[in-house]
């Protein structure tokens, strides 16, 4: 028997992912707020739902890829997803939230009978759309083992990282890596411009060397060594700025709680704000590059750490 799928936010990341469950021969019912979004779905063959209840009711999974933590929250209330679907159903959340909010929300599904997986990802819209996403999934281990033929179709691949709220942790964790070192990778061409020699012989030299990493290889912020990176698109997003500042946001805010020592962490997160609130807020994350260079040409505001 086939599995009933219902996907709710079918936006940048929700939409391919689920397209490519569609393709892999799953029925997916689908819906999102806005217009354009679901009927880009439909033409990939999803099937459109009147509301998200309506798509929970005769789901067997239901997947939500949303902006943040309250609109989860909000789906999972008292009239929601959780009071419209069978008992049973598999809750999955690929969305990127608050620590505590995913676990407020695996609690309000067990409450409701339901079980429940956090799932966030890491891949981009590239990754999205080709199936290549990474999982990073907390809950109990049999949600897990229900739920990887999805994450399958949908990435290359799934870790279970533990209890509720575990993949949420795991994706803020990484996501700080990746946001600090874009910002050092970013610095490092810009000295290096400054300093007269070539994006082309930094990049050929660190990227096979110990200065080598994703920020580098495969998301270079300069254009020309890495052909498929966004800056050789103007900087057309494939991670769009305001989504690292709202990971990076969501890391600030668990190291402060924590009481950790992290500077590097709090200060990408400062840098990301400023970039994603101003120049930044239509620009891939790797952007932030320009606004070091136009900080670079004005010594006043480099002092003050400004990145506009």
């Amino acid at each position: 028997m086939t599995t009933t799928v219902a996907f709710i936010g079918l936006g940048h990341m929700g939409g391919p992912m689920a397209a490519n469950l569609v393709s892999a021969g799953y029925r997916v019912l689908g819906h999102d707020l806005v217009e354009s979004c679901l009927s880009a779905a439909v033409a990939a063959g999803v099937e459109a739902a009147r509301s998200a209840a309506e798509a929970a009711a005769v789901a067997d999974v239901v997947i939500t890829m949303l902006p943040a933590g309250r609109h989860v929250l909000s789906l999972y209330g008292p009239e929601g997803l959780l009071a419209a679907a069978r008992p049973g159903t598999l809750f999955v959340d690929c969305s990127t939230i608050d620590v505590a909010d995913s676990r407020a929300a695996h609690a309000a599904a067990e409450a409701a009978g339901h079980r429940s997986l956090d799932a966030p990802v890491s891949g981009g819209v590239v990754g999205a759309e080709a199936g290549t996403l990474t999982f990073m999934a907390g809950g109990e281990e049999s949600a897990f083992a229900q739920a990887e033929p999805l994450l399958a179709v949908m990435g290359k691949k799934a870790v279970h990282c533990g209890d509720a709220g575990a993949g949420q942790a795991a994706k803020i964790c990484n996501n700080m890596i990746l946001g600090v070192s874009m910002i050092a990778v970013s610095e490092a061409f810009v000295l290096a411009e400054s300093l007269g020699l070539s994006d082309q012989a930094l990049y050929d030299v660190a990227s096979a060397a110990s200065g080598q990493c994703w920020a580098l290889t495969v998301n270079c912020p300069v254009p020309g060594p890495v052909p498929a990176s966004p800056a050789n698109r103007d900087y057309r997003p494939g991670f769009a700025a305001p989504l690292m500042a709202k990971d990076l946001q969501l890391a600030a805010n668990a190291l402060r709680a924590s009481g950790i020592d992290a500077e590097l962490g709090l200060r990408a997160a400062e840098l990301y704000a400023r970039f994603a609130e101003g120049p930044g807020a239509d620009q891939d994350f790797s952007g932030i590059v320009r606004a070091i260079r136009a900080a670079t040409s004005n010594p006043t505001d480099t002092q003050k750490g400004s990145t506009t």
